[in-house]
């Protein structure tokens, strides 16, 4: 659509010329982008349509959690210090600290067979995000976004709640399009993030329209006389995609139109009886992560944390799973109940995991552990009540069954009807992936 005369008149005050600018935007019909986020059909048939990721950054403790290893005979070994119980038709162990999440044992596949390439936080958190330790490059959730696109045009293919860290989000050498929409960044409350600059009254929604339609004939010629037009194109769509979720997005947010039993599931505004963590900020996540996948969302990754727990080991952990617990199991409960699980794929896990403790350990602290930890994956056609992968007798480094961040990548992709190998961009002479130049192996043995 081109600007109006009204529009090109009031240019010329800026000292622009009528004529020159009215060639300009017949110039730029010429030069219409197409739609690089519409919605695309996976090369191979999906089991899922989209990820809910929730990131547990810091280092979850595993075997506190999910990797059950019990003190047996005189010595002690370091191991679970928590009492664990078998769950569920399966017998799947879980602990005691997981009540809630527990009663989806049928629904979980764990693996225990996790490893990473580092135990420093900033690089593993990296590479867990986007395959690589040192370097920027795009996230899997902007990957995913480029590959598949998003079902909703009025929102964006990609969400990420509350995050300070735009490793998590971004898009580096893809187009800025397919980069993540972050809400609630640097430790704000969820209670009032929002989109920035979603709203704004100081104009009609027609009146907008027309100003962002000659900004964007400005952008078109721009880009028609660029080397390298991608990442202008993609600023013109991701405009185009702002414009859209001024009505959309505003309604999604608001979260008082659920009803109260809704948001008590959810734990929204609950206090703890431990720690110091904020359960309102994670729940109202997984409230609009359930709100986001209805709607058709791409991607979307929560964020909690620090699971970083070195001298209060058992205080933290003890707060850190009563924030997320129940959260998480409500979030379970609703995609089960609207239909949604099968075709959403659920990840639950952090950068790498922690050593065990010994039950008298009197210093109560614990370090990092990138041998051997947990993930947990649910819905999205994955085996539930599953075990993949096991670490040895004190859960320090995975024996049987070992993944690694790429082949966790590659199953993902591969949920979605991706395949990691073929997904590639070029980028400074060469094609990239997600999962580098080592490539990753899909873990077939975890879909039923």
């Amino acid at each position: 659509m081109l600007p109006t005369r009204r529009q090109l008149l009031q240019a010329t005050s800026c000292g622009f010329g009528y004529l020159a600018l009215s060639a300009l935007c017949q110039q730029s019909l010429q030069a219409e982008a197409t739609n690089t986020l519409a919605q695309k059909v996976p090369p191979i048939r999906p089991r899922a349509k989209r990820v809910i990721f929730l990131c547990m950054s810091g280092g979850p403790a595993q075997l506190d959690m999910f990797d059950y290893k019990p003190q047996t005979g005189q010595k002690k070994h370091p191991g679970s210090v928590y009492p664990f119980r078998q769950r569920g038709e399966s017998g799947l162990w879980i602990s005691d600290l997981l009540p809630e999440t527990s009663r989806h044992a049928d629904n979980l596949c764990v693996i225990n067979g996790m490893y990473a390439d580092t135990g420093n936080h900033a690089q593993s958190f990296l590479q867990l995000h986007s395959g690589e330790r040192l370097r920027s490059r795009p996230s899997l959730g902007a990957w995913i976004n480029y590959g598949l696109g998003t079902e909703n045009q009025n929102l964006p293919g990609f969400i990420s709640l509350h995050t300070s860290k735009p490793s998590v989000y971004t898009s580096a050498f893809l187009p800025p399009v397919y980069a993540g929409t972050p809400i609630g960044v640097n430790g704000e409350s969820m209670s009032t993030a929002s989109i920035n600059n979603i709203r704004g009254e100081h104009l009609t929604r027609d009146d907008k329209r027309r100003q962002l339609d000659f900004v964007q004939s400005l952008n078109r010629q721009h880009a028609q006389h660029s080397p390298d037009p991608s990442q202008l194109e993609g600023v013109i769509e991701s405009m185009e995609l702002a414009f859209r979720m001024q009505s959309t997005a505003p309604a999604l947010l608001d979260t008082s139109t659920e009803s109260e039993e809704t948001l008590r599931r959810y734990r929204v505004g609950k206090s703890l009886s431990v720690g110091t963590c904020t359960p309102s900020d994670f729940g109202r996540q997984c409230l609009l992560a359930r709100r986001f996948a209805e709607a058709g969302v791409r991607f979307i990754e929560l964020n909690h944390g620090s699971w970083d727990q070195h001298t209060h080991h058992r205080r933290d952990l003890e707060a850190n799973c009563e924030a997320t617990d129940a959260p998480i199991a409500a979030l379970l409960d609703d995609l089960e109940m609207r239909g949604l699980l099968d075709e959403t794929l659920v990840v639950w896990g952090g950068e790498f995991g922690r050593p065990g403790l010994t039950p008298d350990d009197g210093k109560n602290e614990t370090g990092h552990n990138f041998r051997g930890f947990t993930f947990w994956l649910a819905g999205g056609g994955v085996k539930g009540g599953y075990v993949h992968g096991k670490t040895d007798e004190t859960g320090s480094r995975a024996v049987e069954g070992k993944v690694h961040f790429r082949d966790l990548h590659a199953t993902i992709l591969h949920a979605l009807g991706l395949q990691h190998d073929q997904l590639t961009f070029h980028h400074e002479g060469r094609d990239h992936r997600l999962t580098g130049p080592e490539g990753g192996k899909v873990v077939s043995e975890l879909f039923a």
